[in-house]
């Protein structure tokens, strides 16, 4: 539906908006596209961040594990002098362990709402896409079958004259 004419009315398609405000909203979609791109980008380096975060937090619960065993043994040879402080430490041990046992846990069950999320997301993506182009075609379709319909309209009212 090509508009040659310089005095026509500008070309409308059958949804009513010019091809102009068609670009802005393929634009806009662009944009949002972008921007969630982004955002998702954004949340994947956050979680790499809190996941080294935890990553570290373990080596260093691991090293004062080891540490704490270590002195542990030392004061066992010397005697019992001190244990009360070494029954406390057991138990601060314990509840270091408790809490990254937990946040390892927390951790793993985020990415794995993360990954379910992002796959919903491309998949509805793909549906959205399959589906305007499907509406693309039925466009295309509805505009080739009234151009024939006024091309006979046409002829019809040529013969009549």
């Amino acid at each position: 539906m090509s508009n040659k004419n310089l005095g026509a009315a500008p070309a409308v398609n059958t949804n009513g908006k010019l091809p102009m405000e068609e670009n802005e909203e393929e634009e806009m979609w662009k944009v949002t596209v972008s921007r969630f791109q982004a955002r998702e980008e954004e949340i994947e380096r956050k979680k790499m961040t809190v996941k080294e975060k935890v990553q570290q937090r373990l080596g260093f619960a691991e090293e004062a594990t080891k540490c704490l065993t270590q002195t542990l043994e030392e004061l066992e040879i010397m005697g019992d002098p001190m244990r009360k402080e070494v029954g406390m430490m057991r138990k601060k041990i314990d509840m270091a362990n408790r809490d990254i046992k937990s946040l390892a846990q927390s951790c793993q069950k985020k990415e794995k709402e993360y990954k379910e999320t992002l796959e919903a997301f491309n998949e509805k993506n793909k549906e959205k896409t399959h589906l305007v182009s499907m509406l693309m075609e039925l466009l295309s379709e509805s505009e080739r079958l009234r151009m024939k319909k006024l091309e006979e309209i046409n002829k019809t009212v040529g013969t009549l004259q």
